[in-house]
């Protein structure tokens, strides 16, 4: 689980644009591939220009934190989706649904950097990831009722 402090700080000691973007890239490249059967309607992210699919499971049977898995077919954004996974797996569904992720965005400026559709497009994937954590967290409310 990584910190949205540390994610700052790591983006703040890179200098220039052209270096955080070359880190998105690798992030995206060191990603756990997502398995391809997961890829699915259901787990597509649609307001997004690229291709991007996410998915969120339990980290482990009766367990209270949440593990995502996710993939695309940009470099820059795959970058984008793998910051999101790292930050957001590892958590319980409440700690998701209060993270500030606009705040993270914010201070890392990429609104400064992407094009409106891909800022956009950011928010979605975000969007997504938190209503799939609402919706494990309402099964498992749901089945223990």
């Amino acid at each position: 689980m990584t910190d949205i402090g540390d994610i700052v700080d790591t983006f703040d000691l890179l200098g220039d644009w052209d270096q955080r973007y070359q880190y998105l890239v690798e992030l995206g490249e060191g990603m756990e591939p997502m398995p391809a059967a997961a890829k699915t309607d259901e787990t597509r992210v649609k307001p997004c220009m690229s291709t991007v699919h996410v998915s969120a499971a339990w980290a482990s049977e009766g367990g209270r934190l949440i593990r995502f898995q996710g993939d695309c077919d940009t470099a820059v954004i795959k970058g984008v989706v793998a910051l999101l996974v790292d930050l957001l797996s590892g958590r319980t569904p409440e700690e998701i649904r209060d993270l500030d992720v606009d705040g993270l965005f914010k201070s890392l400026r990429l609104a400064e950097h992407l094009s409106p559709n891909r800022h956009v497009g950011i928010y979605a994937i975000v969007g997504k990831m938190k209503a799939q954590a609402a919706a494990l967290a309402g099964t498992k409310v749901a089945r223990s009722a």
